[in-house]
């Protein structure tokens, strides 16, 4: 147990940072990383290491060296500037447990901007919310991890074994950039990721596959017959309507896992995008639907993929037109398997002893029907991977918000997480 001298001064040193924090996360939200445009924010945040004196690793990730692996997702778009950072710290002399700090800086599109209270990467602060896309998922996080370390440092202590601060991409679509980091041969004794679930133990999450439904329909003159040419898109929506039956099916069967079955609705299908048709006076020709879906953990995802084939089958099979000319599927992303956190009663408890600390109350849990990279860490790696984070409301949404009192009490937390897991050392 941390001694509560040392503890008092660090929890004080995290206050007295907090206003930098909080500006340096603003900086990091006005550098806009959308998926492939991530490498000036990766720029930002290798120069924020150096400052602090880690030895730097910026490195594109390449394709052919993870994609025999384990959790590898398939890749649909250029990866000329997706680079990873990590950051090593090193101490004179090792005398505790290592660890990752991982989060992650890609962050998903914005949607129409004028739907936006302020512009979208204009993070503002009112009532104590930092608002702007990222601000919560999870750019707070990745300022958090570098401000806990910190204050540790000004409060006279320096952590006693090695840690590797991670800022990665992908995690939004595949998870490759998380697994690059394996490749490269980081490793530790536990990972901790400050995804914005509230600071509450994660204890499982979903699976994900994303899908595309590929079909062909017959172009004529719209001004045709009722029966003349056949509609990609209606089509496509009919295929729609028997996923979602699927849905409730696999839903149903929440029963069979112990961890599930009191969550409400842990599997969706989400229609995440529609494309399709050529002009107005037209009958479409084609039309490719992207879909999202959650998979319990322990699913097989080859058998996951094959139900998904199997409804798209048996949808098109029940049409005169897609039966002899059936839909096609394919991946285009997330191929991630379920991941339930276990076997971690030593990382567990110094969490709780530190969330205690702070907030004056026991460390709960939940599971959800979302997905993070810890996966990678618990399931690839043999090393302990936690979630724990700050409060962020409308992620993926408009007006993207995080708590910034929240996020000042789980920087704490960290601080002292850090503290007890790796020991500390005179400066």
């Amino acid at each position: 147990m941390l001694d509560k001298e040392i503890a008092s001064a660090i929890l004080k040193s995290v206050d007295e940072g907090f206003d930098e924090q909080v500006a340096f996360t603003q900086d990091l939200v006005r550098l806009p990383s959308l998926r492939g445009e991530e490498h000036t924010a990766q720029d930002f945040m290798a120069a924020a290491m150096r400052k602090r004196g880690f030895d730097v690793d910026q490195w594109r990730i390449d394709v052919e060296a993870i994609k025999d692996l384990p959790g590898f997702a398939p890749v649909k778009i250029s990866y000329e500037n997706a680079f990873n950072v990590v950051g090593s710290y090193r101490p004179k002399a090792v005398s505790g447990r290592s660890l990752i700090l991982n989060g992650h800086i890609d962050v998903v599109p914005t949607g129409s901007w004028d739907r936006w209270t302020r512009t979208p990467f204009d993070p503002h602060v009112e009532d104590g919310w930092m608002y702007g896309r990222g601000a919560g998922d999870m750019k707070a996080g990745l300022g958090l991890m570098l401000y806990a370390y910190d204050a540790i440092l000004r409060a006279g202590y320096a952590p006693a074994a090695p840690i590797h601060f991670q800022s990665v991409v992908e995690e939004e679509c595949t998870g490759n950039g998380a697994l690059a980091c394996l490749q490269r041969g980081y490793k530790a004794d536990c990972a901790l990721i400050p995804e914005p679930i509230e600071p509450i133990l994660l204890r499982a999450q979903v699976g994900l596959i994303w899908f595309q439904v590929h079909v062909s329909g017959d172009p004529q003159h719209a001004s045709g017959y009722q029966d003349a040419g056949t509609n990609a898109i209606e089509k496509a929506f009919g295929i729609w309507q028997q996923l979602k039956e699927l849905e409730k099916d696999w839903n149903a069967r929440k029963v069979e896992h112990p961890l599930y079955k009191d969550h409400p609705h842990p599997i969706r299908f989400n229609l995440g995008n529609v494309a399709g048709g050529e002009w107005t006076s037209s009958v479409p020709a084609a039309c490719t639907i992207e879909v999202r879906v959650g998979v319990y953990p322990g699913w097989k995802l080859e058998d996951a993929r094959a139900e998904i084939e199997a409804c798209v089958r048996q949808a098109a099979m029940s049409d005169p037109y897609l039966s002899n000319n059936p839909p096609t599927v394919e991946y285009h992303g997330h191929m991630a398997e379920g991941y339930v956190l276990e076997n971690a009663e030593e990382p567990e408890k110094v969490l709780a002893d530190s969330h205690r600390a702070v907030f004056g109350k026991d460390l709960t849990e939940h599971v959800t029907s979302a997905a993070t990279d810890a996966r990678f860490f618990g399931l690839y790696q043999d090393t302990p991977g936690m979630v724990y984070g700050p409060v962020c409301e409308q992620p993926h949404g408009f007006d993207e918000r995080v708590d910034l009192e929240s996020v000042r009490q789980v920087t704490k937390t960290y601080a002292l997480f850090i503290a007890e897991w790796c020991g500390l050392q005179s400066r």
